[in-house]
């Protein structure tokens, strides 16, 4: 079972994703929201290309986004479930350049996002408490596997915000 975690444990600008999760068990969430997403992303291959304003990303490239930012949450949470060290950062709009995303058919981004957010609930499902407390650096400050598990559904939830607000 993992905890939430204390806010020691992740950034301030991370507090923004662990704040959108509510208080039912993290890995209840996490799998709730990864059968809400792919039913909502396979019915959306119409608007697949869609943006809301000039320079904003498609609902492909949001997909795209969310499963590489869950790939490389999930990758940091495993390092530091069994080291603490030091991490990169990385920049989503570096990310974003060199994606090809728009290039997929929407149905195949979703698979994706559901298959690492399978791989990523393996990793917390079968990591230790003590494990999920351990703490590590990225983009300049600490965090905790735990902290990720939470910033994975967070920035899931922040861009459903979006979705819904601007897309939907």
């Amino acid at each position: 079972m993992i905890s939430r975690p204390n806010t020691n444990e992740y950034s301030e600008f991370a507090a923004r994703y662990v704040n959108l999760v509510g208080n039912d068990p993290i890995l209840d969430i996490l799998e709730r929201q990864k059968n809400e997403s792919y039913e909502l992303f396979c019915s959306l291959t119409d608007n697949a290309m869609y943006a809301y304003a000039e320079g904003k990303w498609t609902i492909k490239q949001i997909v795209g986004h969310m499963a590489d930012t869950e790939r490389i949450f999930a990758y940091r949470a495993l390092v530091f479930s069994h080291e603490s060290v030091t991490l990169p950062g990385f920049d989503q709009d570096v990310y974003m350049k060199q994606a090809t995303f728009n290039r997929r058919p929407l149905e195949d981004l979703a698979d994706e996002l559901k298959t690492i957010r399978e791989c990523s609930l393996f990793l917390f499902r079968n990591m230790t408490d003590a494990q999920s407390k351990q703490t590590g650096i990225a983009s300049g400050s600490p965090f905790s596997p735990r902290a990720y598990a939470y910033m994975i559904a967070g920035h899931e939830q922040h861009h459903w915000n979006i979705l819904r607000e601007r897309y939907l």
